[in-house]
């Protein structure tokens, strides 16, 4: 009687535990950085993209180089992404999309949509789904004539949005707002995800923006890029500037986050610059240093599969799969 008494009660408990658990995963916010990098191929630092997850959702923000890869590396269904939000139309954030898209719909474990991919994104978006649409026109129609796929997977439904627009559902609300990436970009985003009482800032590709800091008010975390070149780099080359002058510094990164003051500030989209090899880049090191200039408050470089719980407190989760990101990217 008495062994029944403790199986019953140990029984209760974890139910009761795996109930709580459960509550705790759907009132949170996942923030999962997939691609640190920028342009340079780099096989530390994937491309931008990162993984969105609240209220049963899965939500991808940029589509860079490697994406897939790292979806499946976490075991995650490249047809389990529900929406695409672009922030903006370079290359290197989106250059992985005919990837997560086509192979999201093969009916291998990997795959399996059995939706149409839905992608929003500045103006340009819609135009350019269609003419990859076209590029692909061959692959679709003969793996059209292959078994055991969802043919609605395929389908492509693309929206162009600017600031003003809002998303809503089960709960979750993307709100885009324009950021500043250069003189001659107008319609660059980034984004503000709300959902159960806490939020994240993604920002995107930007120089400083006094819109970010105002849409970022009160966010729990802000994920912002960066972009970092030595004093004689700078001095030896004019491409380095022109780059810089398309991004934030360590510096302005700091002024952004000491104006939100959010419980953690996080550095993604990573540009560390050297003119010669002989001249060593900044080093992760040196960005923390430049930006504790401006903000005292917590702070993390990002690194490729490094998670972000948001709840009543702000959880960093390091994947011990992932691979070691290098300091430098020359």
């Amino acid at each position: 009687m008495a062994m029944k008494c403790i199986v019953r009660k140990a029984l209760f408990l974890a139910f009761f535990i795996a109930i709580v658990s459960f509550g705790y995963a759907q009132s949170i916010i996942k923030v999962t950085l997939l691609g640190t990098g920028a342009p340079v191929p780099s096989v530390e630092r994937f491309g931008p993209a990162i993984l969105v997850e609240a209220g049963g959702q899965k939500l991808l923000f940029d589509c860079g180089r490697g994406a897939a890869q790292r979806l499946w590396q976490l075991k995650i269904p490249l047809g389990k992404i529900d929406w695409l939000f672009l922030t903006h139309l370079h290359s290197d954030h989106v250059v992985g999309i005919p990837d997560l898209w086509l192979t999201g719909w093969i009916p291998a474990a990997y795959g399996r949509r059995d939706h149409p991919f839905r992608v929003i994104g500045p103006g340009g978006t819609k135009d350019m789904m269609q003419n990859l649409v076209k590029a692909f026109s061959w692959d679709i129609y003969t793996r059209s004539k292959e078994n055991n796929k969802v043919d609605s997977g395929i389908d492509v439904i693309a929206t162009d949005i600017k600031e003003g627009f809002v998303w809503e559902k089960d709960g979750v609300k993307v709100t885009p707002f324009t950021v500043r990436h250069a003189d001659f970009i107008d319609s660059a985003l980034g984004y503000r995800i709300d959902y159960a009482g806490h939020s994240v800032i993604l920002s995107g590709d930007t120089r400083y923006s006094e819109n970010l800091a105002r849409y970022g008010k009160g966010a729990d975390v802000v994920v912002h890029e960066v972009a970092a070149a030595n004093e004689q780099s700078m001095q030896k080359s004019s491409l380095i500037n022109q780059i810089l002058g398309f991004h934030s510094s360590p510096e302005d990164g700091g002024k952004v986050f000491a104006q939100i003051k959010p419980k953690l500030a996080v550095y993604s989209h990573i540009v560390l610059l050297t003119a010669d090899p002989k001249i060593p880049p900044p080093t992760v090191n040196d960005i923390v240093i430049r930006t504790n200039k401006k903000y005292k408050g917590a702070l993390q470089v990002g690194e490729d599969l490094l998670s972000i719980e948001i709840g009543d407190e702000v959880k960093i989760i390091k994947n011990p799969a992932a691979p070691k990101p290098a300091e430098v990217i020359k």
